[in-house]
């Protein structure tokens, strides 16, 4: 997921919420019908806060769950990649092996299937990134517009005016210095967790953030030339 992906996200989730706390506020207090409609009250806090929202999102209970079972989802993909690359491995270490040895016709051959097998392989890759980067993005999204309304509570509470986000650090992000006295993130995940319901890992089970697939599998080289 992208830095400017994940702030348009943020940013949808924050208004939509700010939105709908305006109009409940406005249909609880119905106006005089020679009123005006008055603006929604305006956040008089003065503190600044910073919020590392991926790390909200999928270091919940929730988005713990539910990146684990993603994982999960995605481990028969993995294992096919790595089969296709040992593979392709192979095929290349018979090449640097034999090279000298074979035929014109069987050198080009064996490196035509290399280049086939190696097109094939990339594309698998590609496909299998997107697939689960999209499948990761539905799951913070989802995730993010519950997440939304609990870091505008916590904010209006705590008499935060500010809150940055620090998903992505300078220079990848603009924020270039945050210390932890500024963090809520913590706050906003317990916080979160109690009104989510969704229990915790067992201990010692809490999975890391999954590498998408093919990102730990080695590229083979292309095909070497023959000496001459």
């Amino acid at each position: 997921m992208t830095s400017k992906s994940l702030r348009v996200l943020l940013a949808c989730a924050v208004i939509l919420t700010l939105s709908a706390m305006a109009q409940t506020g406005s249909a609880a207090t119905p106006a005089s019908p020679s009123a005006s409609a008055p603006a929604p009250a305006a956040n008089n806090g003065t503190k600044v806060g910073a919020i590392n929202v991926e790390a909200a999102v999928f270091g919940c209970n929730e988005g713990n769950r539910d990146l684990d079972a993603l994982r999960k989802k995605f481990e028969p993909k993995q294992s096919e990649l790595k089969t296709q690359n040992d593979e392709l491995e192979g095929l290349k270490k018979q090449l640097t092996n034999t090279q000298d040895k074979l035929s014109p016709e069987a050198l080009d051959t064996l490196k035509k299937q290399i280049e086939s097998k190696q097109k094939l392989f990339d594309r698998s890759v590609q496909d299998a990134q997107e697939d689960f980067g999209a499948q990761q993005q539905e799951i913070f999204g989802r995730i993010l517009n519950k997440v939304a309304p609990v870091i505008v509570k916590y904010s209006q509470d705590n008499g935060y005016g500010l809150i940055i986000d620090t998903s992505k650090q300078w220079p990848q992000g603009p924020v270039l210095i945050a210390g932890e006295s500024f963090d809520i993130t913590r706050a906003v995940v317990e916080l979160y967790n109690a009104q989510s319901g969704v229990a915790a890992p067992a201990a010692g089970a809490k999975p890391a953030a999954p590498k998408p697939p093919g990102a730990g599998t080695a590229k083979p080289a292309s095909p070497t030339a023959p000496k001459q």
